[in-house]
């Protein structure tokens, strides 16, 4: 069962899952097995089709045992819109400030993308709950290391580049969560209906994430 605070759950749970796909054909299955996994957290792209039928369909399967969010929010009108199907955070690949305002409005979690330390830092001024560092296999850890060193009230979550390899190098560089796209949900094992792979890929992440926390920061 989720907690009643979305922020903390994001922080405590450490992982957000990101379903992205060319179609739309057996997502809700995607999810539960993420779920199944371990990762409570999942973001539905609205790159996706049908990606809002998506959201209100993990919805109605998952109910309370999932934090779900809508990803790739470009304005406002689809943020309302997300939120009506289900979501209950808001993601962004760019700093939009009336995305920001309308999930302050409606108390929903937000988080904005950007990549420089002047995106960043504008993003968490006008009221980001965290901030996606995108693209960040761009820069990778040393880059993330480099922008929290400035920055250090700012929480940062890496999304882009985070894998099984990568994962210990980010969460030392200073990130607060993770965010897990096609190093997790892999597009081949959606194409096949691998359910069993996407799980126990899941519990894999679950598993180094724990690990990667027991030994604390470097």
């Amino acid at each position: 069962m989720r907690q009643s605070n979305p922020l903390q759950h994001v922080l405590d749970s450490g992982l957000v899952a990101i379903i992205r796909a060319a179609s739309s054909e057996q997502l809700v299955s995607v999810a539960r097995a993420l779920y199944e996994g371990g990762i409570d957290v999942i973001e539905v792209t609205l790159t996706v089709p049908n990606a809002l039928e998506i959201i209100a369909a993990v919805r109605r399967e998952l109910g309370e045992n999932v934090l779900l969010g809508a990803g790739s929010v470009l304005d406002a009108e689809t943020a309302r819109a997300a939120m009506l199907a289900g979501a209950e955070f808001i993601v962004s690949p760019v700093v939009r400030e009336d995305v920001i305002r309308l999930c302050k409005r409606y108390g929903k979690l937000v988080m904005p993308g950007a990549f420089t330390p002047t995106e960043i830092l504008t993003a968490w001024e006008a009221g980001a709950d965290i901030v996606k560092v995108f693209p960040a296999d761009v820069g990778g850890p040393a880059y993330l290391k480099a922008v929290a060193a400035p920055l250090p009230q700012v929480r940062l979550m890496p999304t882009g580049g985070v894998n099984l390899d990568t994962l210990r190098a980010f969460w030392a560089a200073g990130a607060c969560a993770l965010g897990l796209g096609s190093a997790l949900v892999e597009q081949q094992a959606v194409r096949d209906g691998d359910m069993d792979h996407i799980r126990n890929l899941a519990g894999r992440y679950v598993a180094l994430l724990r690990e990667v926390r027991g030994g604390g920061r470097e």
